[in-house]
């Protein structure tokens, strides 16, 4: 019987898990460390968009039109455009994006450090996901644990977001090494379990996450992040 270690080796082997998780933890990705880019990125993905295909594509009008003449300087200017303003609809799309955009810029314009990407890693530090639902950004409707997390993730937690990848994952472990503990009946539950799993083995939380996504996602989509990343496909 395989251990957990064992398991995880064998999906890990070839895939560059720790490269992607390192250029979250380093900012060495598309959007960078620029704090407004970070939120719309975290905003574009709640309507479950891929992101080489729309959420990178979001973020990049959203640069064009924004950022690149100063028009937006800080999260409080984001906060104070109108959901309907005619840029931002062109730019973001649904309004349930817009609506947790705007809103989480509120909150993150709202907090006590004085700079934006200091508020963005306080809150993101300080965020405990399982009471999601009482934090000032869980609480904005269109925010599951899932896009809670990979905000957290943007700004260089070491964590894991509980989507349909990790509970693939979590599931595939717990059959190959009969782990009846690991659960996967709700996303918290999936988180936790994923969090076990950084705990007993030599794997980081991110690392984890990341190797989720590489095993249970298209190719096309691999390589085409893996292009945006800069990164060497090592499979």
């Amino acid at each position: 019987m395989p251990t957990p270690q064992e398991v995880l080796d064998g999906y890990a082997e070839g895939t560059p898990y720790a490269e992607l998780a390192e250029a979250y933890l380093t900012f060495d990705h598309p959007t960078g460390d620029d704090p407004l880019g970070l939120l719309v990125e975290a905003a574009a993905s709640t309507t479950g968009q891929r992101y080489a295909s729309g959420v990178r594509p979001t973020v990049e009008r959203f640069e064009t039109s924004f950022l690149a003449d100063d028009s937006l300087t800080s999260f409080a200017d984001l906060a104070a455009l109108d959901i309907e303003d005619e840029t931002l609809v062109e730019v973001i799309g649904a309004e349930r994006k817009r609506h947790v955009l705007l809103e989480a810029a509120q909150v993150l314009a709202d907090r006590p450090e004085a700079d934006d990407f200091d508020a963005l890693q306080g809150w993101a530090s300080e965020a405990d996901v399982y009471r999601y639902q009482r934090d000032p950004i869980g609480k904005i409707s269109g925010i599951g644990p899932s896009s809670f997390q990979y905000l957290r993730q943007l700004a260089g937690i070491d964590t894991a977001k509980p989507d349909p990848s990790l509970e693939q994952l979590v599931d595939a472990i717990r059959t190959e090494a009969v782990v009846a503990l690991l659960d996967t009946n709700e996303p918290l539950r999936t988180l936790a379990s994923a969090e076990w799993l950084s705990l007993t083995t030599e794997y980081r939380l991110l690392e984890i996450d990341r190797l989720a996504w590489w095993t249970y996602t298209d190719s096309d989509e691999r390589d085409a992040v893996m292009e945006l990343f800069e990164l060497t496909t090592t499979s």
